[in-house]
């Protein structure tokens, strides 16, 4: 169906402050850190001496405290961390010494910091966390019992940081695999349609040589004809080459009639009858555009309309196609807000999807600009803006 209604509000954008200088999740390791840590200092305290001493249970908290600064002073807080502890152990008598604040501490400075950074840490945590006050009746055990414990945290954030730089590279891998096999499909297309053109320039022409000398009208307006579509065949051909220099592998695929703008109620039905109900709303002048321009239009709906059934759940969805005069611009929008897409928002996965990238790449290759991004309140929009010069029917 083909509506027409008033200009959709732009979403605001989300203002974000830094009150505090923690996450959510800072607060909670550093609260089940140190209650993990008083658990054991309380028990191990009333096993040893019979009480539990007042003072060493707050040293014990408030030693979980720098965690709540771990990620943006991973070295300080690891300092404070250790400084607390050789507070405690002072203090108290206390056969606790690398505890979870300790090994919280520890294993962010391994994460985020350098490799010498990171070794040095682990010597001055080992060094810091023993109960020197035993000297020389200082325990074996004790030493190599920390020095395990600071190897054991150093290899886990190791082995970590190869995790996540293998699934960073695997995740560029694909992406740049999507890049290539969108390229491809793009170079594909932009062939037929540079075919097509090329085939009407040879009628034409066979025309005009037919018709030249009982009817120069006619042979007239077939060259007129012939011209204009030699100069788009010429601008296709460029693009096609363009995109071809991305890769040449060659993909075997049967040929068929490239989609356009005429064919978005067709699309639009479809996406209705697959139970996403969908709007189409066109505005402006319609004007014919070129082939390769209406196949982008239809490629960037098609996707985005696939996008929202996948993950939009019970929503309504609009595609609106705005005929402005020096370009057009396709805007696909949903009201969905399924589990899908809360999660999507928070890993802040909008625009990395290989949808996404292959649709940016589409607009990319006709100069335009391409946007998609989570509504404030719900849903979410694609917008491609495509510029059109005078001769390919932008308005003068």
């Amino acid at each position: 169906m083909v509506t027409t209604s008033p200009e959709p509000r732009a979403p605001q954008t989300p203002q974000s402050g830094d009150a505090v200088p923690w996450t959510r999740n800072d607060g909670l390791v550093a609260i089940g850190a140190g209650v993990m840590d008083l658990i054991s200092f309380s028990f191990a305290s009333q096993a040893e001496q019979g009480e539990v001493p007042v003072a060493g249970c707050v040293l014990v908290v408030a030693a979980a405290l720098p965690l709540l600064v771990r990620r943006r002073a991973p070295v300080l807080g690891l300092a404070a961390v250790l400084l607390l502890g050789i507070g405690l152990t002072l203090t108290v008598p206390t056969p606790q010494h690398f505890g979870a604040a300790a090994v919280v501490a520890l294993y962010t400075v391994v994460r985020l910091r350098s490799a010498p950074v990171a070794a040095a840490s682990a010597a001055c945590a080992v060094a810091a966390l023993i109960d020197w006050t035993k000297w020389p009746r200082l325990s074996l055990m004790e030493v190599a019992g920390n020095i395990l414990a600071a190897v054991i945290v150093v290899i886990a954030a190791a082995v970590m940081n190869r995790w996540q730089r293998d699934i960073a590279a695997n995740r560029r891998l694909l992406a740049d695999r999507a890049v290539a096999a969108e390229r491809r499909r793009i170079a594909r297309e932009l062939h037929d349609i540079v075919a097509h053109h090329i085939t009407t320039m040879q009628l034409m022409a066979g025309g005009a040589r037919a018709n030249l000398a009982r009817d120069p009208e006619v042979a007239r307006e077939a060259l007129v004809e012939l011209e204009g579509s030699g100069r788009m065949a010429l601008r296709e051909m460029r693009q096609l080459l363009d995109v071809l220099r991305a890769g040449d592998e060659a993909e075997d695929e049967p040929t068929a009639p490239q989609p356009g703008i005429a064919d978005l109620e067709r699309i639009v039905a479809e996406s209705c009858r697959a139970g996403l109900p969908t709007a189409l709303d066109i505005r402006g002048s319609e004007r014919p555009l070129p082939p390769s321009v209406g196949l982008t239009v239809f490629r960037i709906v098609q996707e985005s309309l696939t996008n929202a059934r996948k993950y939009a759940g019970e929503a309504r969805a609009r595609v609106r196609l705005a005929y402005e005069p020096d370009g057009v611009v396709v805007e696909v929008s949903d009201d969905g807000a399924g589990a899908d897409a809360g999660l999507a928002r928070a890993a802040g996965a909008t625009g990395s999807g290989y949808g996404l990238v292959g649709m940016r790449e589409r607009a990319a290759l006709h100069g335009g600009t391409f946007e998609a991004g989570f509504l404030e309140e719900a849903g979410f929009r694609v917008t491609a803006r495509l510029p059109l010069t005078a001769d390919e029917g932008a308005l003068r």
